[in-house]
């Protein structure tokens, strides 16, 4: 994990969530990031190279965090990390450079899967192989300049990043848009409740320092 400079005593993981499976021993099962984990017990993971999990609702995330031993960000850590000790408008700097994050795919992606330009489409967000498209949802860290001095990578684009906040928001934007809703660090969405999930949402875990 990172430290949030301007959050004493918080810290960020470094890389958007991945999941696991935790079975009635507590031993972990691997589990596909392209499907929404139901009412199974999961576990947050953070690693570079790791398909982050889209498809989950913040009541998911928050469960998830929690059995880490974490938690989900709260929204002002989480735009704390992304603007990082230059309070920059982007992970990298304020001036914004397209494709330096996952930021936009020019065709949206289920429009292209379902082979439809049919409105219709928004209704089957939910549908398993939309970011199994190509050129669509990246690793953790395939974007190697996406990634604030503290070293939290993919903070902006990818997917979408659920908070804490209890109305539902989530941040950050997602690979086919990063400024609808604001730019960058600035980008929230708050048109959707809590238990909402689609091919775009996912998140990442903060905790607090131990005590010295």
């Amino acid at each position: 994990m990172a430290p949030i400079k301007s959050k004493p005593g918080a810290c960020v993981d470094r890389w958007e969530a991945h999941v696991v499976e935790l079975l009635e021993d507590d031993t972990e099962h691997t589990w596909s990031p392209y499907f929404n984990p139901g009412t199974l017990r999961m576990r947050a993971k953070s690693a570079p190279n790791a398909v982050p999990q889209a498809y989950i609702s913040q009541v998911q995330s928050v469960t998830a965090c929690k059995n880490a031993g974490k938690r989900l960000c709260k929204d002002d850590e989480w735009v704390a990390a992304c603007r990082s000790t230059g309070n920059t408008r982007f992970p990298y700097g304020n001036d914004e450079k397209r494709g330096t994050c996952n930021d936009h795919r020019d065709k949206h992606p289920a429009m292209q899967y379902l082979e439809s330009r049919d409105l219709s489409v928004f209704t089957k967000l939910e549908h398993p192989c939309i970011n199994q498209v190509a050129d669509s949802l990246l690793p953790g860290g395939a974007k190697k300049e996406c990634v604030t001095p503290e070293g939290v990578f993919d903070i902006v684009g990818n997917l979408h990043e659920w908070t804490a906040d209890p109305s539902g928001h989530f941040r950050g934007g997602y690979y086919v848009d990063t400024w609808l809703n604001g730019h960058g660090c600035d980008y929230v969405t708050t048109a959707h409740e809590a238990r909402y999930w689609d091919y775009s949402t996912g998140f990442r875990c903060c905790a607090d320092l131990p005590a010295k």
